[in-house]
């Protein structure tokens, strides 16, 4: 049976602000948008629910909450009614990609009003509860393969540290990068199909992901590439929300960004781009980052503070070798992360 979201959940808000958590100790959890912030002496909601990002970063993102908790201001609740299962409904969201609804520029926000029709197929009970059981078997093999691509990583960052942890060359970002700059500051018009327009949510493990429902014309990127003249080498970074997650650009799709991703544009001739996302990701540099993020509900890495991010800087051939390293662990990265999500089209459960 076709029905639409608002049908089967109503909408709560919450006045929680995160700045008032850290004085609040207790035994009930309470999420934001990255998820479990703490545990306080209160609870909002009785039973499940599902909590929807809908301010900033990571905006139209689902999270299923337990029973007994709370989620600060910057998110939605969603209480489902009798007929549909928390769980389902939570599956469900995930897949009608809410961030497709978002107003605004300075901070994104979307409203229940706006994505309230969105239509869905709900079934019975019973069979919510296979499908529930079924996709829970397919998400454990996925965080597997999740787990070997952590690994992967953590293999890179290893040897990053062994081969440049007593590097005597170091070097500002502004030093090194021809551009550091932001994307767009106003919204453009969105079109149905074109140029991808990706958000903080779209650098994924650390890599570019080109699934969004944004997209510009020709002549509107025409217009916005001036400010960002993008191509093979450059590094996108996140500053908002879900700030310091970076990404090598590796070929020559077209693509735009909104203002919460930094655009750096390395000097080839001094650094290498792999070496120095690996520079960015490394614990050095993502303390560094912590340390100069500013706000408390919605943390921002300006770009005043990036270009004063200190990197290691060796000869060039030494950067080209760890390069050429990084490369190899990447295709062994790659093959897990193709087996998942081939894995994870099973999950693209919408009723049909």
């Amino acid at each position: 049976m076709k029905v639409k979201l608002g049908d089967v959940c109503e909408k709560a808000s919450s006045n929680i602000k995160q700045s008032d958590i850290p004085s609040n100790k207790g035994v009930y959890p309470i999420y934001g948008a990255s998820g479990l912030l703490g545990k306080v002496n209160f609870f909002h909601q009785e039973k499940p629910y599902i909590a929807v990002i809908k301010d900033g970063a990571g905006i139209g993102r689902a999270i299923l909450c337990p029973e007994k908790s709370s989620v600060i201001g910057t998110l939605q609740y969603l209480l489902p009614r009798d007929n549909v299962l928390p769980q389902y409904l939570y599956y469900v969201i995930c897949h009608m990609h809410l961030e497709k609804y978002f107003t605004g520029a300075t901070i994104p926000h979307i409203y229940f009003k706006d994505y309230k029709n969105e239509p869905f197929n709900l079934v019975s009970r019973d069979e919510q509860q296979r499908i529930i059981n079924v996709l829970g078997l397919v998400e454990n093999i996925i965080d597997a393969r999740k787990k070997e691509i952590v690994e992967l990583d953590n293999l890179v960052k290893s040897r990053f540290v062994e081969m440049f942890s007593n590097e005597r060359q170091h070097y500002r970002l502004n030093e090194v990068c021809k551009i550091i700059t932001d994307g767009t500051h106003q919204p453009p018009e969105f079109v149905s199909c074109g140029i991808p327009f990706i958000f903080v949510s779209n650098i994924v493990n650390n890599e570019i992901s080109y699934n969004t429902e944004k997209y510009i014309t020709q002549e509107t990127y025409n217009s916005l590439i001036v400010r960002t003249p993008i191509e093979m080498g450059d590094i996108i970074l996140s500053t908002v929300g879900s700030y310091g997650h970076s990404a090598v650009v590796k070929n020559n799709k077209k693509f735009l960004f909104q203002r919460h991703i930094a655009y750096l544009k390395p000097k080839h001739e001094i650094v290498d781009s792999d070496f120095l996302h690996s520079a960015l990701l490394s614990s050095n540099v993502q303390q560094q980052i912590d340390r100069q993020v500013k706000g408390i509900a919605q943390k921002t890495l300006n770009l005043s503070a990036i270009k004063q991010l200190v990197v290691p800087i060796p000869k060039i051939l030494e950067q080209r070798k760890f390069a050429r390293l990084k490369n190899h662990i990447d295709k062994s990265k790659l093959s897990t992360e193709n087996s998942r999500k081939m894995i994870q089209n099973v999950i693209k459960y919408r009723g049909k």
